[in-house]
């Protein structure tokens, strides 16, 4: 597959206004993360490892009104029965996280905010892609925030 060149991941840079709404982005899996954009600046953070931890993570960030971008998740025939209850109950956690804060959310599926950003099929050089565009925003972007810092950017280049 085709990497993406540098200057292509500094133009999408080049193309958000930062001055406009402010996003929580959530990738709701325990190796997830959440991004948080506002002004010039995204926050970053792995996801809490408690559902207090995460209740308290979106009350220390939530003092001026935001949108949430949540990633509508599911589980796949292939998943253990153990691993999809966690991911689903990860999942419901969040969404019970933001209607108790008041905090506007959409649910997006990954591949309607993936399809702006041309990535590649495999799943490895996907994450891999992802996390090069997140840094141009994000120096500190990992695997477990760049999809949440990639959607922030997705929600605010499509005025969500």
């Amino acid at each position: 597959m085709a990497q993406r060149k540098q200057k292509d991941t500094k133009k999408i840079k080049s193309e958000i206004d930062f001055s406009e709404k402010k996003y929580i982005a959530i990738d709701p899996g325990k190796s997830g993360g959440i991004a948080v954009l506002k002004d010039n600046e995204v926050q970053a953070y792995k996801c809490p490892p408690t559902f207090k931890e995460m209740a308290q993570l979106i009350k220390s960030i939530k003092k001026d009104t935001y949108l949430c971008i949540l990633e509508k998740v599911h589980a796949f025939p292939t998943d253990g029965r153990s691993s999809a209850f966690k991911f689903g109950t990860n999942y419901g956690a969040w969404i019970g996280i933001l209607e108790s804060n008041n905090i506007n959310y959409e649910l997006v599926l990954p591949r309607k905010w993936q399809e702006d950003f041309q990535l590649p099929k495999e799943k490895k050089e996907r994450k891999k892609e992802l996390k090069q565009i997140a840094k141009c925003f994000y120096e500190k972007a990992t695997l477990y925030t760049s999809d949440a810092i990639c959607m922030a950017i997705w929600g605010r280049a499509n005025e969500r």
